[in-house]
């Protein structure tokens, strides 16, 4: 990417990527979204110590800054967490691919066939905060509906989120689609 003067000319251009990429995943394979998924929860689980690390900073900033323990629990990250976040990864695969599907046909007099197809959205934005976990759920739904995202993680999760962005990069270039 080149060099970026202002915020919203950053945002401008992330958009328009996303957009271009949008395309692309709108008519990805449901073999290779699911690989991708498959991948993404595989590098997740290789990284545990990496992403545990990553959080252990988040969380002494955190502390520093006076977060709340509520929140602290929300942002911290253990071995178990990250398994469940592989998990759930696993679990989105498994989920039928609702891209193409069809309801509601029914035929009119004319014998002309009407119903509704599912279809991506094209580009969604998530802004959360205090919860790393999100940001790979968030990227999942959105890889498996053939959907674009861009995440917006809160600064309080910075470095766990960018640990965990490795994993959904990585996991995407391997099945063959845009690490971003």
């Amino acid at each position: 990417m080149t060099h970026i003067d202002s915020i919203s000319e950053y945002v401008h251009t992330c958009g328009k990527h996303a957009r271009r990429i949008s395309r692309v995943l709108s008519c990805a394979k449901t073999a290779q979204k699911n690989q991708a998924l498959e991948n993404i929860a595989s590098h997740l689980e290789s990284q545990i110590q990496k992403i545990i690390h990553a959080n252990g900073q988040d969380l002494q900033s955190g502390k520093q800054k006076g977060l709340s323990e509520a929140l602290l629990d929300r942002l911290e990250l253990d071995s178990d967490r990250i398994m469940s976040m592989a998990s759930g990864l696993r679990d989105i695969a498994a989920l039928p691919d609702p891209v193409g599907q069809i309801s509601g046909l029914q035929q009119r007099p004319s014998g002309i066939r009407v119903g509704k197809m599912r279809v991506p959205i094209g580009v969604i934005f998530i802004i959360y905060e205090s919860r790393p976990n999100v940001t790979a759920d968030a990227a999942a739904l959105c890889l498996k509906s053939g959907n674009a995202v861009i995440l917006r993680g809160g600064s309080e999760a910075i470095n766990s989120n960018l640990a965990i962005a490795e994993s959904i990069q990585y996991g995407l270039k391997q099945a063959g689609l845009s690490e971003h």
